[in-house]
């Protein structure tokens, strides 16, 4: 059995690498071709940056596939002659720090990397080394904390019961409901600082939209986004009476308010359409039909691996595998998303005026420097939101109306693009 399990994650990262290996082949194509919604070198440094990504990508799936056959092949075993092998919640604590201990400190370089080189470089990562410091601090200390009692409650259930597997699944489903709970009102404000919408027109007609769509919410909050990075984004997030709407400063500073209702129009959309709890039943199906694999594994498994199995070892195993098993989820929840995204376009181009949301969606694509096209197969794998050309066209929009070579564009509505067409 250990020798299928080791060949499905083989193809796992195959199929990674061979995706990834696309994508770049297929953008090292396009950037060099005309360009589209963007002026010519800005399309270019759009290219560079999702193929810079995705060479990144690339080396950490091998290093993960490293990592996975150490921790098969003598890993477990060493940490497990460390840690102990009695059934006792301490010692489960013990090997699963040490096993996400290790994997953090093996994969934090790439996440550095990424920020402080790739970012960087194409202007999105303003955070210093002090505050990338102090939010690693939070996060390791949040992670002992919660991490510590999920762990423990799921030690203790692989311990008492044989139906462990259900009442897993049961407990993790419980802790992604309460942290779409928590995290809008005391997680995320750990890292970012939310301030109150200031009174004014903008509010008023945010709040009307949010009456008209039947929302309340915890209130409309701008985000110190700027403080870490440049992109621009808004989300509603939360359930019950933890939901609020959050603005990233970077999107009031780029967007001019019809605009911004429009891209307002399309969050308030998914939650018109139940979005939020369409991913969260989708979560659920994925958590009871993983766990359900992993409670019916064989136990000659850890046999092999040369380890007793004790519920320390069981969860590491299963984080270990569960990343393959997300792989098979990958492309059905990513085509749901799709068509969620779709319906929120549909009715934000209805609450905030349809070229308002075609505006808004161009001058997203060219302050977050996103390359506008990818490799169908890529795109139909990973893209949660449809290709901007493909939501541009649904909204009725022919990407050809935009001229960069002419001193203003054939639409009126686009005239931020004038001074990038210069």
């Amino acid at each position: 059995m250990l020798e299928w399990i080791i060949g499905i994650y083989s193809l796992y990262i195959f199929m990674k690498i061979y995706l990834s290996v696309m994508q770049i082949g297929y953008i090292n194509q396009e950037k060099n071709r005309e360009p589209v919604l963007m002026p010519e070198h800005r399309y270019k440094i759009a290219g560079n940056y999702a193929i810079a990504k995705e060479r990144l990508s690339i080396i950490e799936s091998f290093i993960d596939y490293f990592l996975f056959l150490w921790w098969i092949y003598a890993g477990f075993a060493w940490l497990q002659s460390i840690t102990g092998i009695d059934e006792g919640i301490r010692s489960s604590l013990l090997f699963l720090f040490g096993f996400f201990g290790i994997n953090y400190i093996v994969t934090l370089p790439f996440d550095i990397y990424s920020k402080f080189k790739i970012d960087k470089s194409f202007g999105f990562n303003k955070m210093s080394i002090k505050d990338y410091i102090v939010d690693t601090f939070k996060s390791v200390a949040l992670f002992i904390v919660i991490g510590g009692v999920i762990f423990a409650i799921l030690s203790w259930i692989i311990s008492s019961y044989t139906t462990w597997w259900l009442w897993g699944a049961i407990t993790l489903f419980g802790v992604a409901l309460l942290a779409n709970v928590i995290y809008p009102t005391i997680i995320a404000p750990m890292f970012n600082k939310f301030t109150p919408l200031p009174d004014g027109h903008l509010r008023e007609s945010i709040e009307k939209m949010m009456s008209e769509a039947g929302l309340k919410s915890d209130g409309i909050f701008v985000m110190d986004a700027s403080k870490r990075d440049t992109r621009l984004n808004a989300y509603f997030g939360g359930i019950g009476k933890s939901k609020r709407v959050v603005l990233f400063d970077t999107l009031l500073q780029k967007l001019n308010d019809d605009e911004l209702l429009a891209v307002l129009g399309h969050e308030l959309g998914h939650y018109k359409h139940g979005d939020i709890w369409k991913n969260i039943s989708m979560m659920g199906i994925f958590i009871f039909t993983a766990f359900y694999i992993f409670g019916h594994l064989p136990e000659d498994i850890f046999t092999q691996i040369g380890v007793v199995p004790t519920a320390g070892v069981t969860i590491a195993l299963i984080t270990l595998l569960l990343s393959p098993v997300g792989f098979i989820f990958t492309p059905i929840m990513s085509m749901l998303s799709r068509h969620n995204e779709y319906e929120a376009d549909r009715y934000g181009s209805q609450m905030g005026g349809k070229d308002n949301l075609i505006s808004a969606l161009i001058k997203l694509v060219k302050e977050n420097k996103a390359f506008p096209k990818s490799d169908p197969i890529y795109s139909k794998f990973y893209h949660t939101h449809p290709p901007v050309i493909e939501r541009l066209k649904a909204l009725g929009f022919d990407i050809n109306r935009i001229d960069f070579d002419s001193e203003v564009p054939k639409d009126g509505i686009f005239q931020f693009l004038d001074n990038e067409s210069k």
